[in-house]
């Protein structure tokens, strides 16, 4: 999992007209998958349907990242709370919202696992 710099992420998403976002998009749905240990549709399979379904795939999307990241922190001892409806409410508004909420918690869980490591 990499750690991205949430501002900079919608800076070039914007300046990009969108085209860094599809990326960020595959990015975050791989990096979920990753931290929560599962292995289901990858990035660019979730790209596809989205632009398929003409966006109805990422409502599933993005409550399924909630879901994924809510058992990441499960994993790591760490309270959960329902984060599928709330990015799919952001999702609904604005996916660039809950692409930097989700960025968001990612970024926290890789400082958490890097705290881990040093620990040991």
């Amino acid at each position: 999992m990499k750690k991205r710099n949430i501002a900079l992420s919608i800076i070039f998403t914007l300046i990009t007209c969108g085209i860094y976002g599809l990326y960020w998009f595959v990015c975050l749905t791989d990096e979920t998958n990753q931290a929560a240990g599962e292995q289901k549709t990858t990035g660019v399979m979730a790209l596809i349907f989205t632009l398929i379904t003409c966006g109805i795939y990422g409502l599933y999307w993005a409550y399924c990242c909630g879901e994924k990241i809510d058992k990441a922190k499960a994993n790591r001892g760490t309270p959960a709370s329902d984060g599928g409806g709330l990015y799919l409410v952001l999702y609904i508004f604005g996916d660039v919202i809950a692409y930097a909420l989700i960025q968001h918690e990612l970024n926290k869980l890789i400082e958490q696992d890097e705290a881990l490591i040093i620990s040991v």
